[in-house]
């Protein structure tokens, strides 16, 4: 087994050019920013982690830049000449060092279990209880075109068997014009798939209070975070008012803000993302608390490459609690390919890589070309 002990750590960031535009309640990107870390051992092994916030510092208040410069001067020094398999008490010490910062912290802590894995020669599925699966369902985000294009798109990943579910992003327009678009949509589907939105916390109580009965009435499954997240209370009362599940993303970053949402009664279904949550350990223990709740688990995105990706896919084919899909589609919205080997996706999921670590490996040519000066 190579030595564990940790000699370098590097970080870069890569902008990565989108198939086509991606667009949120307040921002669109039409390439994502990703901050890569590499962790190495004395004994040549490196792991690999991703910092990637979904458009930018709106949503969480973090940024590539932020996490670069975060890492480079208060996490690295923490981490040089311990040992990777010392993943708790290595994130225990950071968090004495640096606050919050929690897309930051998942970077490295994907990256020292990426390492770890690698030198035991076995899967990061492995050292989080093992896979039960070896592939989760995607839903697949349509884009803010026309609803003739929409529905095009729409169907040509029905035909494909892509994917048999749609999330749509509101909040970006008036009320009553989003709404009307979206009812449209899924009138256009015509029960070919099911239709989720996602408001990403921009309407306020009384708007929701005024539409979301009408998005429910007109057949679309799923609400996500549709009032700012601090305001439990609101999320709460719109859950119990509304026939369709509501789901908590923005609401829940933190085991006690699932706690939170819990007692309250607040969602049917929490978000996941193993970014916003600062990685592996902290999103299971999210996960158990919903899970002991009897509340559903959807494996959420910020828009990840292929490394925090194949991250949440051994998070979710490892966590029986991920019940409710995914939307793990990152790469697909990327126009290059970063890995030697991409991810697989068919039938409307997306397959465990294999492999040592997270059973991927960059094509460096590619990512220097994309490298930030």
């Amino acid at each position: 087994m190579p030595d564990l002990k940790i000699v370098d750590v590097e970080t870069r960031i890569i902008d990565v050019p989108l198939v086509r535009a991606h667009k949120f309640a307040t921002t669109s990107m039409d390439a994502q920013p990703i901050l890569l870390v590499s962790i190495k051992t004395d004994g040549g092994v490196i792991g690999r982690g991703e910092g990637v916030v979904p458009g930018g510092p709106w949503w969480g208040g973090e940024s590539v830049e932020t996490m670069k410069s975060i890492v480079d001067r208060y996490i690295a020094p923490v981490l040089l000449g311990r040992t990777v398999d010392d993943v708790t008490g290595i994130m225990l010490d950071i968090e004495r060092v640096v606050a919050q910062a929690r897309f930051a912290k998942a970077a490295v802590e994907i990256a020292l279990h990426d390492a770890w894995a690698r030198c035991l020669d076995v899967p990061v599925h492995a050292l989080i209880g093992g896979a039960f699966r070896n592939s989760v369902d995607v839903t697949w985000a349509l884009g803010a075109a026309p609803v003739e294009e929409i529905l095009e798109e729409a169907a040509e990943k029905l035909d494909a068997r892509m994917h048999f579910s749609f999330k749509l992003k509101m909040g970006a327009l008036e009320p009553e014009v989003d709404t009307k678009r979206i009812l449209d949509i899924v009138d256009g589907l015509n029960g070919r798939a099911g239709v989720r939105v996602d408001i990403n916390a921009r309407w306020d109580r009384f708007t929701a209070l005024k539409y979301l009965p009408r998005l429910a009435d007109g057949g679309v499954e799923l609400i996500e975070q549709p009032t700012p997240g601090e305001q439990i209370d609101v999320l709460a009362e719109l859950n119990h008012l509304l026939p369709v599940p509501v789901m908590a993303d923005e609401s829940v970053s933190t085991p006690h803000d699932a706690l939170e949402v819990v007692r309250q009664g607040a969602a049917d279904v929490i978000a996941i993302k193993t970014t916003k949550c600062g990685g592996l350990a902290k999103s299971r223990e999210i996960a158990a608390i919903a899970k002991a709740a009897g509340i559903a688990c959807h494996g959420a995105t910020s828009i990840e490459g292929p490394i925090g990706t194949a991250a949440s896919i051994h998070f979710a084919c490892s966590e029986p609690a991920i019940n409710f899909g995914t939307e793990l589609f990152g790469p697909l919205l990327f126009s290059v390919e970063l890995l030697q080997e991409p991810l697989r996706y068919a039938d409307g999921k997306v397959h465990l890589p294999e492999g040592p670590g997270l059973g991927v490996e960059l094509d460096m040519d590619v990512v220097d070309s994309l490298t930030r000066d």
